[in-house]
């Protein structure tokens, strides 16, 4: 975690860490109200359970826990409702399909700001090769003492080996942006003093390279944009706009990028099988798999090899899956990407997908590579493997589930502009600085921008505003009212005002399993001019039907 100097992190900024720990974490995360009421579910959650969060949030809990077992469980929730935590005891739970799985749960009371007990939250996980002693809440009777120690002894090193991965993913944060930091500030301090020693004379001579020390600031900008966009991708809490594609297409659209990537020395091998059935998915994201593997292929074939990419339909049935299979039971699209490289050993299997984890020891790998393959694949629904041994080379065969949808073609939008007629403004940002640059952004281009920090000062401006406000732009995640509400409530005001969307981290308040409304409008950030025109000129020309068609207009 980094904090500037003399810089305090904001509220949003603490709440998106958290986040995404919660959502990267492989255990299942459960808020509910103190009566059971599931409230909040993680990625893990929905897989160990079954449930998608748009299926379980706002069902009772109950449901997942079979019925013989309902007297415990409601004996556990009354002791945590009255702020008691109930640690690590061994239940059972009833998954989606029926089948019935051993846990072992944790469930903590949360307290509001006036002390009270006001939710609960549990973390489980799944007790494979062990039977579950119902409602035990961690005792065992005959020999159990053994065997209580024994679990004893594994959580603890699970919780160790947690606490490990999210301590490299700190130190590889904090050295790949130190090393970003160190740039731009010093190059900062050039700019400033060529400007601050320039004379008339040697004008020309400094602006030169004040403008190539600018220019090295701006590289190490978009160096950190794509670190973080790398981050997002691993932890599933990138936003994404997914469409049905014929995966051949996607390979073949990035060909040409791909034979750039490896090099003369590495020969690339095609062989798509055509007739593909359709998968949903970001095509983009799916481009930045193909290039991803290929990099790591390359640096693997340092003297020369082949790089095979192959893809077909296949259908797991039933017993492939009970055999261990990590594809979804049903229809699947398969992708294979093999290299004739060095490969690896078991040991760097089991961690190739760990972020900043690498093998490279001269500092040119970041390690977030496959951890981004790991994360684009799985926020689509799908699964990635490897196969590998040392000098025999690798393989990662990567499954999609197919959609029943039809194949939308892949087209590369037109760069958009309008031309903005005086229309109004308001631009709610808690960020100072970044609330300075999207004003001066939206003013110098002929906008009309009024501005808040917050949602309780951009609805008392809008309430006393005497004439329209023409355009929203709201940034999702901020302290005292989330952008969603900000444009709820706004929407009561101002019934007529567009709704434009701006945030680096937006899926928890506006998208479904990280996907993207069409009628929502967002620009990510950080963003470019150009893109913040752009995306407000589509808003006010009517090219989204707005957030309103979509949220319903608020009573």
């Amino acid at each position: 975690m980094i904090k500037l100097p003399s810089q305090q992190r904001s509220a949003s900024s603490v709440h998106a860490e958290l986040a995404v720990i919660v959502e990267s974490t492989h255990d299942a995360i459960i808020g509910m109200t103190r009566q059971g009421v599931i409230t909040s579910w993680n990625p893990a959650a929905a897989q160990l359970y079954g449930y998608a969060a748009e299926e379980i949030v706002g069902r009772a809990a109950r449901l997942l826990c079979p019925e013989d077992a309902h007297p415990a469980e409601a004996e556990a929730l009354r002791r945590i409702a009255e702020g008691e935590e109930v640690k690590q005891y061994r239940t059972q739970r009833r998954r989606k399909d029926g089948t019935v799985i051993a846990i072992s749960l944790t469930a903590l009371p949360v307290a509001g700001p006036a002390g009270g007990i006001v939710s609960v939250t549990t973390v489980s996980r799944v007790l494979a090769d062990q039977p579950a002693a119902r409602g035990n809440y961690g005792r065992r009777q005959g020999d159990g003492l053994l065997q209580a120690q024994e679990d004893k002894s594994q959580e603890q090193l699970q919780q160790a080996q947690r606490l490990e991965n999210l301590g490299q993913l700190a130190g590889g944060v904090a050295h790949d942006f130190n090393n970003l930091l160190a740039v731009i500030l010093n190059y900062v301090s050039f700019v400033s003093e060529e400007l601050a020693a320039a004379t008339e004379a040697d004008w020309p001579q400094r602006r030169e390279t004040a403008l190539k020390d600018l220019a090295q600031i701006e590289r190490a900008g978009e160096r950190a944009a794509s670190l973080t966009r790398q981050l997002l991708a691993f932890a599933r809490r990138e936003v994404i706009q997914p469409q049905v594609l014929d995966l051949d297409l996607v390979i073949t659209a990035v060909q040409e990028m791909l034979h750039r990537t490896l090099g003369e020395h590495v020969n690339l091998v095609t062989s798509l099988a055509g007739g593909l059935w359709p998968v949903l998915a970001d095509p983009g994201q799916l481009e930045q798999v193909l290039v991803n593997l290929a990099i790591n292929a390359r640096d693997a074939m340092a003297a020369g090899g082949t790089l095979s990419i192959d893809t077909s339909n296949i259908t797991v049935d039933a017993d492939t899956v009970a055999g261990g299979s990590k594809s979804r039971q049903g229809r699947n699209v398969r992708l294979r990407v093999s290299d004739t490289g060095t490969g690896m050993t078991r040991e760097v299997i089991e961690h190739a997908f760990e972020p900043f984890y690498t093998t490279k020891r001269d500092g040119t790998g970041t390690g977030l590579g496959l951890a981004t393959v790991y994360g684009i694949v799985t926020q689509a629904g799908g699964q990635v493997q490897i196969y590998s041994e040392p000098d025999g080379g690798t393989t990662f065969t990567i499954t999609l589930p197919v959609t029943a949808e039809a194949v939308t073609p892949l087209t590369e939008p037109a760069p958009y502009k309008r031309t903005p007629q005086g229309e109004t403004v308001l631009v709610v940002e808690d960020e100072a600085a970044l609330r300075e640059v999207t004003k001066r952004i939206l003013t110098r281009n002929g906008y009309h921008v009024i501005t808040a920090e917050n949602g309780p000062e951009a609805l008392d401006i809008a309430r006393g505003y005497p004439g329209e406000i023409h355009l929203l732009v709201t940034d999702v995640v901020m302290p005292r009212m989330l952008g969603r509400e900000v444009a709820e409530r706004m929407l009561v005001i101002k019934p007529e005002i567009e709704v434009l969307f701006m945030s680096g981290y937006a899926r928890p308040v506006l998208a479904s399993q990280g996907r993207l409304d069409p009628n929502v409008a967002l620009v990510e950030k950080p963003f470019s001019e150009a893109d913040l025109l752009a995306k407000a000129g589509q808003v006010l020309d009517g090219h989204f039907p707005g957030f309103k068609t979509v949220q319903g207009t608020p009573t």
